[in-house]
């Protein structure tokens, strides 16, 4: 018997229809393949890259934040302390990075075929976990040199790097509409990244900060799971107020990111 599929928009997060979701994952799958394919394409050291940026960072802040700033770094050596802190960091910024462009590059991609649109920024995420996956390993041979042993507490990376996927994510979609109607974005996300980097506590620590002003630091979603992948990694005792408070911000902006990301869904295809 013939029948019809009449699709309607839905409104706010009922619009979020996870077994659809689960139905286009090998679309997800191809995505994030495509763009690790992309990223390399023609590349002499290939995924190497994925270790280039924050090595080059690290040694650049050891100079001028560690051995010329004396910026404190809770008695470790300073390109442990950073390196630490720029692992999660690039990750989160590379994600809003690409996530927040998605949407309007593969414009011929959404104006000519159906699939949920939540796909796309979401495959980005995919494809900087291969990177992290490369740099964590780097970060352990980093830790044997520096004679740092593991400890348990970093059975918790798996669930800090849970947190870490919920936060770019949350951003990254709420860049990534606003991307499409307001193509201003694509020039303030540099400037915006580089300016949260500073507020987030990847060249210092969170220890630094008066405890009066502990709170203000922790609604920045970042500064609780960098400080906490640093304790997770070196053995630290974990700041659990930072933390929690941290986590529950990263939690309402991936919740807001995706309601809004789906209440502008509807007009991507217009607009682009």
């Amino acid at each position: 018997m013939p029948y019809e599929l009449i699709l309607r928009p839905r409104k706010g997060l009922s619009a979020l229809n996870l077994k659809e979701l689960f139905a286009y994952r090998e679309l997800l799958y191809f995505l994030a393949w495509r763009n690790v394919k992309v990223r390399y394409k023609q590349t002499a050291i290939g995924a190497a890259w994925a270790i280039v940026q924050p090595f080059m960072n690290m040694i650049v802040f050891s100079i001028f934040f560690g051995a010329l700033a004396k910026v404190p770094s809770d008695g470790l050596p300073y390109p442990i302390f950073v390196y630490a802190g720029l692992l999660p960091w690039t990750f989160f910024s590379n994600v809003i990075r690409m996530a927040g462009n998605s949407v309007v590059e593969d414009e011929k991609l959404i104006t000519k075929v159906y699939f949920p649109r939540l796909i796309i920024p979401s495959s980005v995420a995919g494809v900087e976990l291969l990177d992290f996956g490369v740099a964590f390993i780097i970060y352990v041979l980093m830790m044997l040199y520096y004679h740092i042993p593991l400890t348990a507490q970093i059975l918790a990376v798996p669930f800090l790097l849970l947190l870490m996927v919920i936060a770019a994510l949350g951003v990254g979609l709420i860049l990534s509409a606003l991307t499409v109607v307001y193509r201003d974005f694509r020039y303030v996300l540099p400037f915006m990244i580089q300016l949260w980097m500073y507020v987030s506590p990847v060249i210092y620590p969170v220890s630094i900060i008066p405890e009066k002003w502990r709170f203000l630091v922790a609604l920045n979603p970042m500064a609780g799971i960098i400080d906490a992948f640093r304790s997770a990694l070196l053995g630290k005792p974990f700041d659990i107020p930072t933390l929690s408070v941290s986590a529950i911000v990263a939690v309402v902006i991936f919740v807001s990111g995706i309601a809004y990301f789906q209440k502008l869904e509807r007009t991507f295809a217009d607009i682009i």
